[in-house]
């Protein structure tokens, strides 16, 4: 492929279908990513959620390593404000031990859900570091930086593997670009939670222009979105169809996103706090694989990201690998074999 590209896949529970069936899906197609040749394979966590299979990131990870052979595979991403570095740190270390040079480790902001799996994941947490600091010390316990001084001095995250994860700062807007850039870590733009371009355009300037590079490292800018491939344009809209976000403002000035209104309402009641709710219309990517290459190489050349990642919502698992199978051909000018 010309154009680096990767692969989320958000294990998505449709009507009729159960959990089992929607992981079985992202098996399948993680296998099948593999064989094309896409460059990773990220699943993403999400809570109290009965459209989203996937709680559990590294309990995937761990399954999709093991039947898988190359690709690498990681979270897109691990709900860092919930939990301890430190053992977000042991886990993806056991990770990066078992496949050594194929994990990433990639960061979130979000809650991944609402506000009572939020408490519940929380519960008794006081006082916690903000998430910058938390990121700071789960990338020197993956990279076996120990501390030098206070009580955790010289505290490593065992097993320590040859090759650590690759860690990855995933965002929606110029604050998460600046902890990435101050991080000397990789960034990544979600357009398929945020579609406006003025964000997307001035995060990836900031991440450019704040980047710190003491720590030996180079910039990296990445951009996931939305794709429906189809061997029509006409099936390709169909296969899209109509699709919301909902933005939730609180009182307190906090914002979430979600993709029903439902889930918008039901957020906003367990917050507590007075809430308006902002329907935008979803940015999907579709057409035929031709309409398809002029987009993602306008879009790459616009943001100049390093590699796009690709996610994509066809019910049908079938179409869904189709869809894989023909972003593949359009920048490898090849027919695949299904």
């Amino acid at each position: 492929m010309s154009i680096k590209i990767g692969v989320l896949d958000q294990s998505p529970i449709h009507e009729g279908e159960t959990a089992a069936q929607a992981l079985r899906n992202t098996i399948k197609l993680a296998q099948r990513v593999e064989e094309l040749g896409f460059t990773r394979f990220w699943v993403s966590e999400h809570h109290d959620s009965e459209q989203v299979a996937g709680s559990s990131p590294e309990v995937l990870i761990s399954h999709l390593l093991a039947r898988t052979e190359r690709i690498k595979v990681g979270s897109g991403g691990v709900m860092l404000q919930h939990y301890s570095p430190y053992k977000v740190a042991e886990n993806f270390n056991v990770l990066s031990s078992l496949a050594p040079g194929r994990v990433d480790l990639g960061i979130g902001r979000a809650p991944g859900g609402l506000p009572k799996s939020t408490q519940a994941l929380q519960r008794n947490v006081h006082d916690a570091p903000s998430l910058e600091e938390k990121i700071d010390e789960v990338s020197r316990y993956i990279h076996n930086i120990p501390s030098e001084e206070g009580p955790l001095a010289g505290l490593q995250a065992n097993p320590i593997p040859e090759t650590p994860a690759d860690i990855y700062v995933l965002g929606t807007s110029t604050d998460s670009a600046r902890i990435a850039a101050r991080l000397g870590l990789p960034y990544v733009f979600s357009q398929f939670i945020n579609s406006n371009e003025q964000v997307a355009l001035q995060s990836f300037r900031t991440y450019r222009e704040s980047f710190d590079y003491s720590y030996g490292r180079e910039p990296k800018a990445l951009f996931a979105l939305s794709v429906i491939v189809a061997d029509t344009s006409e099936e390709a809209a169909e296969l899209a169809g109509e699709h919301k976000l909902y933005k939730i403002h609180l009182a307190s000035g906090k914002t979430a996103t979600v993709g029903t209104l439902e889930s918008a309402e039901e957020f906003g009641k367990q917050s507590g706090e007075e809430y308006t709710i902002e329907a935008t219309q979803a940015q999907i990517n579709k057409g035929n694989k031709d309409e398809i290459y002029a987009v993602l190489t306008e879009i790459q050349a616009k943001y100049q990201a390093d590699e796009l990642i690709v996610t994509t919502g066809i019910r049908d698992i079938h179409k869904r690998v189709r869809s894989f199978e023909l972003l593949h051909e359009a920048f490898a000018g090849l027919p695949v074999q299904s």
